[in-house]
C-alpha cells in the first residue's frame, strides 16, 4: 500500500513517475470539459473520501475534479460534522471506519500528531492535503508547473524561495533534494527553516543556501516562489511579523534581480508579501499552478492505487 504524506519518504524514480503520468493526462485533456472521464476510467468505483480542518479552495477543487475525472468519486467532510473535533471518537477508530468505506483518504489537518495517529490505523492509502509541517501535493504540482513553463528538468533551474519559512517551504527543501536542484532561501534571520528539516537537509547533501538579505537570494533565479506570510492560524504578533518581513516583499525592483525570463509562483491565497505588479504581471504564472494541481492529484491518487502507468 502506498501513502503520499512527505516527499521525503518517496523515491525520486516514484516522484518522477507522477510528474511523467501527470504530463501525458495534461496533453489528453485538451479537448475536455471538467467532468468528462478520462479514457478507460482508471479509477472507476473508487471513492476519495476527503477531510478538511482547515479552509480550502485549490486542494479541494482539485482532488474533486481529479478523483472524478479519473472515473471514481469524492465525498468532502468537515471534521465539525463527525466526532472526530469533539473528541467523541478515538482517531484510531476513525481510520478504521473510513477504510471499511473509502479506496482512499485525504486529509488537511491543523495537527501533525492527527495525521500520524491516522497514519498508524488506516488500511488504505493515506494523501497529506497540508499539514502544519508539509504540503507536498502543492510542491509536488509547483516543480510540474516549473518543468512545463521552462522546458528544462528542475535540477538545471535555480530554484528561490522568499518569504516565511513554513510548511510548504519544508516540502520544497525535500524536493531539493529528491530532484537534486539549487534552492536559495531569503528570510529574515529569526524565521529560519526548522531545526529538523535543516539538518536532515544537511544529511541528504541539499544544494541549500539561505540568505537574510533578499537581494542576495533573487539573484541569478530562474524561479521565485513564496506564499502568505501571515496566515490566520499563525500564533504570533501578527503586526511585529510583517515589519520583519516588509524588506522581503517581492516587487518588481527585486524581481529584477532574477533573469530576465523568471517566473514568479505563490500557491495563494495571497497577502501583502508580494506587490500587484508582480502578481499580475507578465512573470506571474499563478493560476497555470493552481490549474495544474488537478492533473498531478490524478497522478497522486493513482500511484497510491496502484495504477500508475
Amino acid at each position: 500500500m502506498r501513502h503520499f504524506i512527505n516527499i521525503k519518504n518517496i523515491s525520486s524514480k516514484d516522484l518522477r513517475k507522477i510528474l511523467n503520468d501527470a504530463k501525458k493526462r495534461k496533453y489528453k485533456r485538451k479537448n475536455y470539459s471538467s467532468l468528462e472521464i478520462d479514457k478507460g476510467a482508471p479509477l472507476k468505483g473508487k471513492l476519495l473520501i476527503q477531510m478538511f480542518e482547515k479552509s480550502s479552495l485549490r486542494t479541494r477543487i482539485s482532488f474533486f475534479l481529479a478523483i472524478r475525472q479519473l472515473g471514481g468519486s469524492a465525498l468532502t467532510l468537515r471534521p465539525d460534522e463527525l466526532h472526530f473535533s469533539k473528541g467523541g471518537e478515538k482517531i484510531s477508530d476513525t481510520a478504521k471506519v473510513i477504510s471499511v468505506y473509502a479506496d482512499a483518504f485525504m486529509l488537511r489537518t491543523d495537527n501533525d500528531s492527527k495525521l500520524d495517529e491516522i497514519y498508524k490505523h488506516i488500511k488504505i492509502p493515506l494523501i497529506n492535503g497540508l499539514s502544519p509541517s508539509s504540503h507536498p501535493s502543492q510542491i509536488l504540482s509547483d516543480i510540474f508547473t516549473i518543468e512545463e513553463i521552462k522546458k528544462k528538468k528542475i535540477s538545471k533551474l535555480n530554484i528561490c524561495w522568499i518569504g516565511d519559512c513554513n510548511n510548504v517551504l519544508n516540502s520544497l527543501i525535500e524536493a531539493s533534494v529528491k530532484f537534486s536542484f539549487k534552492l536559495n532561501i531569503g528570510c529574515p534571520k529569526k524565521y529560519g527553516p526548522s531545526t529538523n528539516i535543516l539538518k536532515w537537509s544537511k544529511e541528504n547533501k541539499a544544494k541549500l543556501k539561505i540568505f537574510y538579505n533578499p537581494k542576495l537570494a533573487i539573484k541569478n533565479s530562474d524561479v521565485i516562489i513564496t506564499d502568505k506570510v501571515v496566515s490566520m492560524n499563525d500564533r504570533v504578533n501578527k503586526k511585529k511579523k510583517k515589519v520583519h518581513f516588509e524588506k522581503f516583499k517581492i516587487n518588481k525592483q527585486l524581481i529584477k534581480l532574477a533573469k530576465d525570463n523568471a517566473i514568479f509562483l505563490h500557491c495563494l491565497p495571497r497577502g501583502d508579501e508580494v506587490s500587484d505588479d508582480v502578481f499580475l504581471g507578465k512573470n506571474s504564472k499563478v493560476w497555470t499552478q493552481a490549474s495544474n494541481r488537478v492533473h498531478v492529484q490524478k497522478s497522486i491518487l493513482l500511484y497510491c492505487l496502484e495504477k500508475l502507468r
